[in-house]
């Protein structure tokens, strides 16, 4: 039988910018190696494979090379395409069981708030060869649950990043994020994402990074919430929120396309 899938630019309230994710929308449980083959098939930075278990949904992310434990920008995607679709009303949450527990999703007008689990930076050593690879005079050096964050001097040095992946990818994290204040009105600070170690060298726009940069920003602002523009070439825009040991990540989806899966 064929699958339905779809792809969505999210983070973006615009087709061809934001952070594109594949959504497989599937009647159980599938083949792990299916999923993979699936998801280098999309080749995106992220492919969602759900389907209806209980009141919500399983929900599980693949990049090109491997299964990862949390993504914002797929799960996105993935509410967006249950609404739209009509797998569920709107005034429905979206219910996820995932490898880091149960993630919800709300309609907010045009906005899509998900609320997910914290995650933020200790201070830490770099590992070897990190800050080279990245090119930077880095400011803070932090380690989270599934990352490195490096704060640096300010938005153009986040901007003009030419990261040696090769190197970058050598690193034991499943990515490094790099941040700045903003020096934009509309935003309060900026970052850019790098995974070549999960397949994926610069990641367009990174919702799950942005548990770590919320709670690290709200710290240094003095602000709960906060807008943040993820300042690769596509671009995005994220809105976060703290609540206590949890985030509150705002972003806006188009789908793109509309498939099956034979």
């Amino acid at each position: 039988m064929a699958q339905h899938i779809y792809q969505v630019d999210a983070f973006t309230d615009r087709p061809f910018a934001g952070n594109p994710a594949g959504v497989c929308v599937l009647d159980g449980s599938a083949d792990e190696a299916w999923m993979q083959d699936v998801a280098r098939e999309m080749n995106l930075s992220e492919t969602a494979f759900l389907y209806r278990e209980g009141d919500g949904y399983r929900l599980r992310w693949f990049t090109p090379a491997v299964e990862v434990d949390l993504c914002g920008h797929a799960t996105l995607a993935s509410a967006h395409v249950l609404w739209e679709s009509g797998y569920l009303w709107t005034s429905e949450p979206a219910l996820f069981q995932t490898r880091s527990g149960l993630l919800t999703a709300e309609k907010r007008g045009d906005w899509i708030e998900m609320d997910f689990p914290a995650t933020p930076p200790a201070a830490a050593e770099a590992p070897a060869g990190l800050i080279e690879a990245l090119g930077v005079t880095p400011l803070y050096v932090g380690r989270t649950k599934f990352d490195y964050l490096i704060e640096v001097a300010g938005e153009q040095e986040v901007r003009s990043l030419t990261p040696d992946f090769a190197a970058l990818g050598r690193a034991d994290a499943r990515g490094v994020i790099v941040t700045s204040l903003a020096e934009q009105m509309d935003f309060d600070f900026v970052s850019r994402f790098f995974g070549p170690a999960v397949g994926v060298n610069e990641d367009p726009v990174t919702g799950s990074a942005h548990c770590s940069l919320a709670p690290f920003w709200a710290q240094r602002l003095g602000k709960q919430e906060m807008t943040a523009y993820q300042a690769s070439a596509r671009g995005g825009v994220v809105q976060v929120r703290m609540a206590g040991d949890r985030v509150l990540l705002r972003g806006r989806a188009v789908t793109v396309l509309r498939g099956e899966l034979v």
